[in-house]
């Protein structure tokens, strides 16, 4: 990657503060294996337990607009991910999801849908990671996002434990995201994928079943 300046700008209007910028496979969600630029914005407001992204809830480097559209081209790759932290944090995200969107790439944005999502282009798709009691960051879930999810969003719970399961399974009928295009996927070495697997297969859940494809490929290297 190519480093951005460590200056701050006079201005900051046109600008984000950004921890990486990357060339990977997709991990999770509907693209998971396809080639796809990762743009990670610096900070975020929650703490879940399993987080694979500390590194980037502190510094960062401001990155002019410009600056990042121009890094994302020079990989030639058409699915661009705005990652974080949490990118909506960070309020300018929304100038940079439509930018990208006008720039002609497929857009999605991994948020964890504790800030409103309302603003959000409706060109982008949205992967909302609700937050399970195991997360430690259950009561930060804004619930009133669901009513602007698209039908090309998606939502994710991370399980935890059989405890995770029985409350995300909860939800599927009380939140009525039975016809949603729901992921459950296990966290990262706390959860056996065979047993969420064989939970989802009795229970005859209509949701995808997923592991995090980078996880396989690299573990937890950052960046990839």
């Amino acid at each position: 990657m190519e480093r951005p300046s460590d200056s701050v700008p006079e201005s900051r209007e046109n600008c984000l503060k950004i921890t990486e910028i990357f060339h990977s496979v997709q991990g999770e969600a509907r693209d998971a294996g396809r080639p796809t630029v990762f743009i990670r914005l610096t900070g975020c407001p929650l703490r879940c337990q399993y987080c694979d992204s500390e590194y980037a809830f502190y510094g960062g480097q401001w990155m002019q607009f410009d600056q990042i559209l121009q890094q994302v081209a020079a990989y030639h790759t058409p699915l661009v991910c705005v990652t974080g932290g949490e990118p909506l944090a960070q309020k300018r995200c929304h100038q940079l999801l439509t930018r990208l969107c006008d720039a002609g790439y497929r857009v999605s944005l991994e948020t964890s849908g504790a800030i409103d999502l309302a603003e959000v282009d409706p060109r982008v798709v949205k992967v909302v990671d609700i937050k399970t009691p195991d997360s430690g960051e259950c009561p930060r879930n804004l619930w009133d996002n669901l009513q602007h999810l698209n039908p090309a969003d998606q939502l994710k719970f991370v399980i935890c434990s059989h405890d995770d399961y029985r409350w995300a399974r909860s939800q599927l009928g009380s939140r009525d995201l039975i016809e949603k295009d729901v992921i459950f996927s296990p966290s990262y070495q706390q959860l056996e994928l065979r047993d969420l697997a064989e939970w989802v297969l009795n229970d005859r859940l209509n949701v995808r079943v997923q592991i995090q494809l980078h996880k396989i490929l690299w573990g937890d290297v950052p960046g990839k």
